[in-house]
């Protein structure tokens, strides 16, 4: 029993993350995802890298770090992006954008496109179709909605479109029968999955917002942009947001965070309503 104390004591000294360790982890992630962490948020950093190491075989954080700086192309370059992205995300959270969405949708009509710029599991991108599809009927066309995320796993969750019954409380009794089918019967374990009408409507694909090129669909009438740039930097931010302007279309809106504002800095938006913004060069 003394030799299995003192050989998990040893292991656990191996595993713990230190000064350099965490300022190098800080900087691959601000490199590779433009996504700032602080040092405050060690204990963050540990718990959520803690089970690649183990996965891995490894002990110690510097010979993780050894391994993704021997290959920019490594595989787990993903799985450490993934494991360092915060998802936190509902059913038309922050309802008060989907009637500026649906108004907007009715005034313009035709073949309306939104991109959802962090789709996590998909209750976002699920949100703006069925708005969509409430203010336009549905289409059968392309899909209105591109649901991008750097986070493979979550998106791999969204592009499934299996949910607890409970996670869909913000839903109108109408639209649960109307845009998702009961898996099975199981009390509060009662599982959901997207309908077809909503599976048409929605294209994901992994994206990086910080990346070079965007193999994406523009322009868009839309962009949702909401909770990421609080964890990016001003001039990640800045950059962002002129990158967004030439990817809406004339009269197209930009939808943030409640807490995201952007009218004390340069950009080429104005606000326009609570937590959206349109271009300012052009007239309400």
């Amino acid at each position: 029993m003394t030799e299995l104390i003192k050989n998990n004591a040893a292991l656990s000294r191996q595993r713990q993350l230190t000064e350099p360790e965490l300022n190098k982890i800080i900087t691959l992630i601000y490199r590779r995802a433009g996504i700032v962490i602080t040092r405050q948020r060690r204990d963050m950093v540990y718990n959520r890298l803690m089970p690649r190491l183990r996965a891995l075989g490894l002990t110690r954080f510097s010979d993780y770090l050894q391994l993704l700086e021997h290959s920019a192309t490594h595989p787990e370059w993903q799985a450490f992006i993934n494991a360092l992205t915060t998802n936190l995300t509902s059913f038309f959270r922050e309802a008060y954008h989907f009637p500026v969405l649906a108004e907007h949708a009715r005034q313009r009509g035709g073949s309306y496109n939104v991109w959802c710029t962090a789709a996590s599991t998909g209750e976002e991108p699920w949100s703006i179709a069925i708005t969509l599809d409430e203010a336009l009927g549905s289409s059968t066309l392309a899909p209105r909605v591109l649901a991008t995320d750097i986070d493979t796993e979550v998106l791999e969750k969204a592009r499934r479109g299996t949910y607890r019954l409970a996670d869909l409380k913000t839903l109108t009794q109408h639209q649960k029968k109307t845009y998702f089918l009961r898996r099975n019967d199981s009390g509060p374990h009662t599982q959901v999955k997207v309908g077809r009408v909503l599976q048409q409507a929605v294209h994901f694909q992994p994206l990086n917002l910080i990346a070079a090129e965007w193999d994406i669909p523009a322009p868009f009438d839309a962009i949702f942009c909401r909770n990421v740039m609080i964890y990016f930097d001003k001039e990640t931010q800045r950059r962002l947001l002129n990158r967004f302007a030439q990817r809406l279309k004339p009269g197209g809106l930009l939808f943030v965070g409640h807490s995201e504002h952007f009218s004390h800095m340069e950009s080429p938006f104005r606000l326009k309503g609570q937590s959206v913004y349109c271009l300012a060069k052009e007239e309400v």
